[in-house]
């Protein structure tokens, strides 16, 4: 079978589409006939070498996937840390979950990832109705977020998930293009962080108030400009480092707003079945009500895969990239 392989540490030219033994499933484990791939950020961090747990080289690359369970015909979506890229995959079920109703293998390979890390940045931040650590307010009070990369594969879901708790949403991109892209999703203001600064953008939106989550990815400098754009009790939902430089924090903001930090790490929160399951749950009504589509930006071959990461590395992409496996 076919899989597309990263050769070594590098950028995108390592990826090479290469035949290798078909996948012997293990007792417990299922044959997934592989229909298509979700390219993301963590993708291109596994490429380089510098996303933590993986194999060394050569390895099959890509984590989020749709396809057709060999035996039953089943047509579902899942979630591995890596090894999805490839015609054929062998995984124990419990991160496997049915495709949705009248969407196509490419629709829910663009499900996973991005949305699962969407409802629980709003789940961390207290904002849902299932949180951990509830976020409570008095009546009147209109809850906001700052969504960093709204254009992109979690950026969209964030901004479609928002809509449907009544959130207001302010977003960070690039472009203007995108933007009014976004917008059309929901999207109440859209920030072209290349024409203004951000923080003093949210600040004059906000009437110096600031907002109540920021959905943070960037690191560097930004995570202290989050805690910034925040009002008191605020939290930064931190889930990347897009820039590859370590988080900075506002310490004496934090203690003067009451604000906090939180991580999230879909890789390890992928373990807690119970945790996944009752997200899905959440979501399940959403779905059926037609209420939440994947944004894809760009379809392509598997032989393209490096082309995929480039997009995504240049920030060239609008909500997922998803390569088709043939």
């Amino acid at each position: 079978m076919k899989a597309v392989l990263v050769t070594r540490a590098g950028g995108p030219e390592v990826l090479e589409v290469r035949d290798v033994p078909e996948p012997q499933p293990a007792p417990g484990e299922v044959i997934v006939r592989v229909e298509a791939v979700g390219i993301n950020f963590a993708d291109t961090m596994t490429t380089r070498g510098s996303y933590g747990g993986m194999p060394p080289p050569p390895f099959i690359s890509g984590r989020e996937f749709a396809g057709v369970v060999e035996g039953t015909g089943e047509r579902v979506m899942g979630y591995m840390q890596w090894g999805a890229a490839a015609q054929k995959i062998a995984m124990k079920p419990q991160l496997l979950w049915p495709q949705p109703k009248g969407w196509t293998s490419a629709q829910s390979a663009a499900f996973p990832v991005n949305f699962l890390t969407a409802y629980l940045a709003y789940w961390k931040a207290g904002l849902t109705s299932d949180a951990l650590e509830p976020n409570r307010w008095t009546d009147g009070h209109q809850r906001r977020v700052l969504i960093h990369a709204a254009a992109g594969g979690v950026g969209t879901a964030a901004v479609e998930i928002g809509k449907l708790l009544d959130i207001e949403t302010y977003g960070t991109s690039s472009s203007e293009e995108k933007l009014e892209r976004v917008k059309k999703l929901g999207l109440d203001h859209g920030i072209n962080y290349r024409d203004v600064d951000y923080e003093q953008r949210v600040k004059e939106l906000t009437n110096g108030e600031g907002v109540d989550a920021v959905f943070e990815m960037l690191g560097g400098e930004h995570t202290a400009k989050s805690l910034r754009c925040c009002r008191p009790f605020g939290r930064v939902i931190i889930y990347g480092t897009a820039t590859g430089q370590r988080h900075q924090f506002d310490s004496g903001v934090m203690m003067a707003k009451s604000l906090s930090a939180h991580g999230l790490w879909l890789s390890v929160l992928a373990k807690d079945r119970e945790l996944i399951e009752r997200t899905l749950q959440a979501m399940q009504p959403w779905i059926e009500q037609g209420k939440l589509h994947p944004e894809i930006g760009h379809t392509l071959p598997m032989e393209q895969a490096g082309e995929a990461h480039r997009l995504l590395l240049q920030r060239a992409n609008y909500g997922k990239i998803v390569l088709l496996i043939a």
